[in-house]
């Protein structure tokens, strides 16, 4: 939901996640923290499939915190010619982006890119998705911050840079059907610089799994995840990097909670008279 507005209502249920990460752990103080909160439900006003989502996200990096709020919507479709559901989103929202600077020696001269006191800066954000699924695979093509907005309001204003998301996925089954192998890649890049992720889970009973994920040049990821009971999931991840910063720090940390639940209540059962009770 985060990154692809198209994936709203994808999953025909409603869904709420929470990730945490706490990264480059004793970096020391201004080390990024990242917390997300998302929740997504499918909707048919008029009887077009459709869905709704919201996400908020907050980060903390040094003399930063950024605090962004999100709503999308996306139109789903099925297409005549193939399986699965085509989402078409869209996503308007809020970005807070904040500075405190605690210098430990006075910063010299009228530089103004340099701040010297507290400044908080609100503005629009916009992205776009598309995001196709099956029961079987995925795919998605996304922007954020397309808008370019603005991150402070210093006379030339440093803005954010358009974020584009290539995300693919495919479930292979097991002979034995209890287990799941499931390969996916994720590809980000703002024109200028790439990062490409390779991962793959393996999935036992559809409620155990673990993986790995290498990050090209930057970190080898291990995760593993249950889920406690019907549509509450709880994971965990460790990040360990692999380019020079790894020196200074002692690994990433990723915390994940999920509930997955429909409201569709049961149809009572139905009584018939039985013409041995006649």
């Amino acid at each position: 939901m985060s990154i692809n507005p198209g994936y709203a209502g994808s999953q025909e249920m409603i869904g709420i996640g929470a990730f945490n990460k706490l990264q480059w752990t004793g970096f020391g103080d201004g080390a990024p923290v990242s917390t997300t909160v998302s929740i997504n439900a499918p909707i048919a006003p008029f009887g077009f499939k459709s869905g709704l989502g919201l996400s908020i996200l907050n980060d903390q990096y040094g003399f930063n915190s950024d605090l962004g709020i999100s709503l999308a919507y996306a139109a789903r479709f099925k297409p005549k010619l193939i399986n699965g559901s085509l989402g078409i989103g869209v996503s308007g929202g809020f970005v807070n982006n904040t500075i405190d600077p605690k210098w430990n020696y006075p910063v010299a001269g009228n530089d103004q890119a340099i701040p010297q006191q507290k400044e908080s800066s609100v503005n629009l954000d916009l992205g776009l998705g598309l995001f196709y699924t099956t029961d079987y695979m995925f795919f998605g093509v996304s922007a954020t911050h397309i808008n370019r907005a603005k991150i402070n309001k210093s006379p030339i204003p440093a803005r954010y840079t358009p974020q584009y998301y290539i995300s693919g996925g495919y479930i292979v089954m097991f002979p034995s059907k209890t287990w799941q192998f499931e390969p996916s890649v994720l590809i980000v890049t703002d024109i200028k610089s790439s990062r490409l992720s390779l991962n793959s889970i393996v999935r036992y009973n559809k409620k155990f799994w673990g993986g790995v994920s290498y990050r090209i040049n930057e970190a080898v990821t291990g995760m593993i995840g249950f889920e406690l009971f019907n549509g509450f999931r709880i994971g965990y991840a460790y990040d360990f990097s692999l380019s020079r910063i790894s020196k200074y720090n002692d690994g990433s940390h990723e915390f994940m909670l999920g509930y997955s639940f429909q409201l569709k209540k049961e149809k009572p059962p139905q009584q018939y008279k039985s013409i041995r009770f006649l």
